[in-house]
């Protein structure tokens, strides 16, 4: 027992060696200023939603995170692959549009109609499939006025091709704070499920999502670069040594109340006894 004690002792003292926060910043001083500062997205900008209502991305924002998409309505291909990509996401997550988050989608045809965005959100919001979909996910069209100060906004260029009748532009996702500010950016046509949950939990700044949700925050942060989330190795070092501590305690707490049983039982025998 005084053995275990000991341990206990020794984990302990180490354990705000485990958990202390990350070392300071050591990059070079030039560099520490250097990096990409979450842009705050125009929320004054107009547009019409698919009802033909006129609204403004700020009718969007405020309570939850969002998922914004830029992608125009009668695109043959791109467009409808980054919806399909970002489908298969959702579809997957244990958080649901409309209730822990809201998707916007945006086209950046002016041509588009509310009735051209109106048929492109029904088939998604089928294919969804959960209650309150409908409510939460939003396909707006807008004005070139508007269009162009969301596109800038968000670093979005795109070329209209006359040779072939389309648009030639990139393919990506973007998750904002309720506040408005980009945080996430996941390009091409496939989102992996965790990257984008790690990323509305993060924006929501914890507001949603399970315990479980943040224990994987803080074992996994975004890379820019590679624009998904990855392991810290330390931070997840540091968690399994809590981790052994906090079973330590439990393992000799269990062994104190054996012991304590125990001799009450010799105790209670010789009282017998006499």
């Amino acid at each position: 027992m005084r053995r275990a004690v000991f341990a206990l002792t020794f984990f302990t003292a180490s354990l705000p060696l485990l958990a202390q926060t990350a070392p300071p910043d050591s990059r070079p001083p030039i560099l520490v200023n250097v990096g990409i500062a979450p842009r705050l997205l125009p929320l004054d900008l107009p547009f019409r939603d698919e009802a033909g209502r006129t609204v403004h991305l700020a009718d969007y924002f405020g309570k939850r995170p969002v998922v914004l998409v830029l992608a125009y309505y009668n695109c043959p291909m791109l467009c409808t692959q980054v919806l399909n990509g970002l489908l298969s996401s959702l579809r997957v997550l244990p958080l649901d549009v409309g209730r822990d988050f809201e998707v916007v989608t945006v086209s950046f045809d002016p041509r588009d109609t509310p009735a051209a965005a109106r048929a492109k959100k029904e088939p998604y919001v089928g294919r969804y499939g959960r209650r309150g979909a409908a409510g939460g996910w939003h396909f707006l069209t807008g004005e070139p006025r508007s269009i162009a100060g969301l596109t800038d906004a968000v670093g979005f260029r795109y070329a209209w091709d006359e040779r072939i009748g389309q648009f030639a532009h990139a393919s990506a996702i973007y998750v904002a704070t309720p506040d408005g500010r980009l945080s996430r950016y996941f390009f091409g046509i496939e989102y992996a499920p965790r990257d984008l949950r790690l990323a509305l939990i993060e924006a929501s700044r914890g507001k949603i999502g399970t315990l479980v949700d943040a224990l994987l925050l803080y074992c996994y942060h975004y890379d820019p670069v590679a624009a998904r989330y990855g392991a810290v190795v330390m931070n997840m070092v540091r968690l399994g040594g809590v981790a052994i501590v906090s079973g330590l305690v439990v393992f000799l707490l269990l062994m104190w109340r054996r012991d304590r049983r125990r001799d009450a039982t010799a105790v209670a025998s010789q009282s017998g006894e006499a």
